[in-house]
């Protein structure tokens, strides 16, 4: 049933304007949303499960402290409230909490040379810890997700210090291990996005578990089908959907998650135009944290490689993205998460109109394709003394202002990756 117009939303007890006495009629509308959606201010008038089983004093109350919200987000996925439709609109319709118009750099409080080493040990114990709870899974071992908060924490350090040390390391992939690396940098990507957005570090970390953990139903799924090179025939396709229950039901066995985590795991898949799965939500419906976690999975999925096939070009990723805003991803979500990965993101090999080399340093929100490079060849494409040169801050004096030509794949004039994370 639709919550828009929830059972026993009415009006109160209209009178005659014109008679001595008389009041505004004033409708008052219910309306379910995601708990990660609460504003202060909001009478609630019906949790997800019996009011006995959260520690609030009333059955129906006025949400008045962050508090109460919080209390409310640790137990509950969605509530109802009731309130004037003049003000239930803005929060039905668009999500105020997500809208960042930043076209700035975030301020970083290390260079990247200096957060490598703590990413590169960050990322190696949370991948560690992803690739044990893999194994549990597909032995059917109990699910010990205790550490997970630990990681993402250390995840969040890392990514506040500078970011695009992260998201180097997520360049690194290997299409044999595609689950287990895929949750790892879905993890990473929302932190750094939440941060992006300007979220409170409590949710810039609730994000990261819900990276981290919403494809585990994946593990659930079998390989033939995972894996298959071609198009998925409707039986094989509804038992790829069914990882978003798995992935539900496996994280029920960690009583202590966050319930919008668990939320998120089965609704990653859901589309703002409400033809997403597994029950078709409404575009009020779906938390600001599935739907940035259906922003960045995706992403990742189209740029990775997989066994069948080698992943595509980051722009060719954004440009999907960017097509399908406003149907299955949230139009202004999107936008600005092309803001912060930018055209080019960092760890991207580039050639430069002068025929030099260079890696992406970092990037640039105000500037998608101008961003901080660093050059590694020459214009005979000879090694060099490699420096640091931020494209978007060139001036035309000497009449040879660089831009970037194309991206060059890995490897590419004997330059790797992994050569330069580990140098």
């Amino acid at each position: 049933m639709s919550f828009k117009d929830h059972p026993g939303s009415g009006l109160v007890p209209p009178t005659d304007p014109g008679r001595t006495g008389a009041r505004t009629e004033t409708f008052l509308h219910r309306a379910r949303i995601p708990v990660d959606l609460l504003q202060l201010g909001m009478r609630v008038v019906q949790l997800d499960r019996p009011w006995n089983d959260v520690p609030v004093l009333f059955q129906g109350f006025t949400l008045s402290t962050p508090g109460e919200a919080k209390v409310l987000r640790q137990y509950c996925s969605w509530v109802v409230v009731e309130d004037e439709e003049s003000r239930l609109a803005p929060v039905l319709s668009k999500i105020p909490q997500l809208r960042q118009k930043t076209t700035e750099p975030l301020p970083e409080t290390r260079t990247l040379e200096q957060e490598f080493p703590r990413a590169k040990e960050t990322w190696r114990r949370t991948q560690t810890f992803v690739d044990k709870i893999t194994v549990d899974i597909i032995q059917n071992n109990t699910l010990e997700l205790g550490d997970a908060r630990t990681m993402i924490r250390s995840c969040v350090e890392s990514v506040k210090a500078n970011a695009s040390a992260m998201l180097w390391m997520g360049r690194i992939k290997n299409r044999d291990a595609y689950t287990a690396e895929h949750c790892l940098r879905v993890a990473v990507y929302a932190i750094a996005f939440a941060r992006f957005l300007g979220m409170p570090d409590e949710d810039i970390e609730t994000a990261g578990m819900c990276g981290l953990l919403h494809d585990l139903g994946k593990l659930k799924v079998p390989s033939a089908i995972l894996n298959k090179p071609g198009p998925l025939t409707p039986d094989e396709y509804v038992i790829m959907q069914s990882h978003t229950t798995h992935g539900f039901n496996l994280l029920k066995q960690d009583e202590s998650l966050e319930p919008i985590i668990r939320d998120v795991t089965l609704h990653h898949h859901e589309r703002v135009d409400g033809k997403g799965y597994p029950t078709h939500l409404p575009e009020s419906q779906i938390s600001r944290f599935a739907r940035l976690i259906s922003i960045v999975d995706t992403y990742d999925a189209i740029t990775s490689d997989r066994c069948y096939r080698d992943g595509r070009s980051p722009a060719e990723a954004l440009k999907i993205l960017y097509q399908n805003r406003g149907q299955q991803f949230d139009a202004d979500l999107v936008e600005t998460f092309i803001r912060m990965i930018g055209i080019y993101p960092p760890g991207t090999l580039v050639e430069l109109n002068t025929g030099e080399v260079a890696w992406v340093v970092s990037t640039h929100p105000g500037r998608k394709l101008k961003p901080k490079v660093e050059i590694m060849l020459d214009k005979n494409r000879q090694r060099m003394t490699p420096y640091i040169l931020d494209l978007s801050l060139q001036t035309s004096e000497d009449g040879n202002v660089r831009e970037i030509r194309t991206p060059l794949p890995d490897g590419a004039y004997g330059i790797t990756i992994n050569e330069r994370i580990h140098n």
